[in-house]
């Protein structure tokens, strides 16, 4: 429980910042290509993928992550971890890309309302 607590507590971060970079670097710009083909295909549409993943990541008890990931056949799915689970020993998919619902993330602007 040690190692998946504190292993996830490097993994899960190192994956948040590098999958985030600024505009003048392609950050901010919706998906494109193959991505964007499997996120209209598994989800209907970006918005919808965003609003879902979004929803199951409000929903997340106390603190944990929200990701994007792929599973063993290369299909996308969504999942939640809670505290500092890394998503591949916990549930078997890829991580793609990941919110962080760790307070620490949101308290200063949100308080504990996190949908707002």
């Amino acid at each position: 429980a040690a190692i998946k607590s504190n292993g996830g507590g490097h993994v899960n971060p190192s994956i948040f910042w590098q999958t985030r970079a600024p505009p003048s670097k392609g950050g901010g710009a919706p998906p494109t290509g193959d991505l964007a083909e499997a996120i209209d295909a598994t989800f209907g549409s970006l918005e919808a993928m965003k609003t879902k993943l979004s929803a199951m990541s409000v929903a997340v008890q106390g603190s944990g992550w929200g990701w994007l990931g792929t599973d063993a056949a290369g299909k996308l799915a969504l999942a939640t971890c809670a505290n500092q689970d890394p998503l591949e020993a916990t549930t078997g998919l890829v991580p793609l890309f990941g919110i962080d619902v760790w307070e620490h993330a949101y308290y200063l602007d949100y308080k504990n309302v996190r949908p707002d």
